[in-house]
This record gives structure tokens, C-alpha cells and sequence, in this order.
């Protein structure tokens, strides 16, 4: 696929109920387990990791459509390969996965939050971790029909440092934020999101 292609596609099915397939049904069922678990043993630092990765996915998502828009092509699409496409680079499926994301990321984390680790603190040695982990996925996945990388300077490093670092820094540095803190930037960044898909999606259809 070249550039167009990829970029096309993408917009062909953007939003189309036509690919819907059932599983995805399952998939939000267990997310919606995941988070019920963890609020009955009153674990909030997990909800509040991974609500807060989830936020930053979002915004992410919406400033890669919104360069869509006014440059012709994303970083990253969806052209296939998906039950659902919610913006230009994110399917419904991608989506799920990253709302619980933070949330299992915390789960390696020691309880000290200043214990280091290759003297590294550890809250921001595992979003490394975790950040690698991720963008070598992406290269196995654009090697598939269903992701593309849309520009040839865009690929696994500039993932790496400037999308996945930033996920996983904010799940497990907001595991141990008070929780005024913790509600603040999760609210603060729905906020953000909400009005920008009202605006961008529902207003003004850019996105």
C-alpha cells in the first residue's frame, strides 16, 4: 500500500457499521470487568493508572486525526482489519486494549515510588519498559494489511519516544498522586477530549 491508499481506506470505513463484528461486545464486557474488579477491592490508584493512560490515548488519537485533516495524511491509520473504526487511527479494538493498558502496567510496579531500578527511578524505568514492549508490537503490526506508519520519517523510535513514553508515564507516575491530583488531570484531559469530538467529529466533521 502506498501513502493514499492506506490514508483512504481509512476514511472509507471511518465510523461505518458495516465491519462490526461481535466480538467486540465480549471485549467491552471484560474491560468493564477488569475496572468492576478492581473498584470492588477498592484499588483506585489502578482505575485512576489506567484511566489516565486512557485519556492521553485519546488526545492522541484526536491531534493524529486533526493532522489529517489540514495535512491530507495521519502519522498512523486504520485502512482494515477492524470491527470498527472510531477516528483515522484507531479502531474500536486498539481502543479497548489501551483503556486497561495503564491499568496492567501498574501491577508491575514496586510500592516504593522512589525505589530505582538500574538507577532509574522505577515509576519511569516501566514506562520505558512498557514503551518498548509497545512499539515493537507496532512494527510486527505494520508489517500486517490492518496499521501503517504514513510517513517514511515516522516509524518505531519517534513511537517510542513521543507516543508510548508518555502513555505509560502517565499511568504509573498518577498511581501514587493524591487523589485531588489524580482527578484533576483525568478530568481535566476527558474535558479536553470531549470538546474536541463534539467540536472536530460532531460539528464540524473534520475528523
Amino acid at each position: 500500500m502506498n501513502n493514499p491508499e492506506v490514508t483512504q481506506q481509512a476514511l472509507e470505513i471511518l465510523r461505518s457499521g458495516e465491519p462490526f463484528q461481535w466480538y467486540v461486545i465480549p471485549l467491552l464486557a471484560l474491560v468493564v470487568y477488569v475496572y468492576a474488579n478492581e473498584i470492588s477491592k477498592k484499588n483506585y490508584r489502578c482505575v485512576a493508572a489506567g484511566l489516565a493512560l486512557y485519556m492521553v490515548h485519546w488526545a492522541y488519537e484526536i491531534a493524529n486525526a486533526l493532522i489529517q485533516h489540514f495535512s491530507g495524511h495521519a502519522l498512523w491509520t486504520v485502512p482494515t482489519g477492524t470491527a470498527f473504526l472510531l477516528l483515522v487511527g484507531v479502531g474500536v479494538e486498539i481502543s479497548l486494549m489501551f483503556s486497561i493498558a495503564g491499568l496492567v502496567a501498574t501491577k508491575t510496579l514496586p510500592e516504593d515510588p522512589k525505589a530505582k531500578i538500574l538507577g532509574i527511578n522505577n515509576r519511569l524505568f516501566f514506562a520505558i519498559v512498557f514503551a518498548a514492549i509497545f512499539s515493537f508490537i507496532e512494527i510486527f503490526l505494520v508489517r500486517t494489511p490492518t496499521f501503517a506508519w504514513v510517513y517514511p520519517w515516522w516509524g518505531a523510535f519517534p513511537v517510542f519516544i513521543t507516543v508510548y513514553i508518555p502513555f505509560f508515564a502517565a499511568a504509573t507516575y498518577c498511581y501514587h498522586w493524591k487523589p485531588k491530583t489524580q482527578a484533576a488531570f483525568i478530568g481535566t484531559l476527558f474535558a479536553i477530549n470531549a470538546v474536541a469530538l463534539i467540536v472536530f467529529a460532531g460539528i464540524l466533521k473534520w475528523i
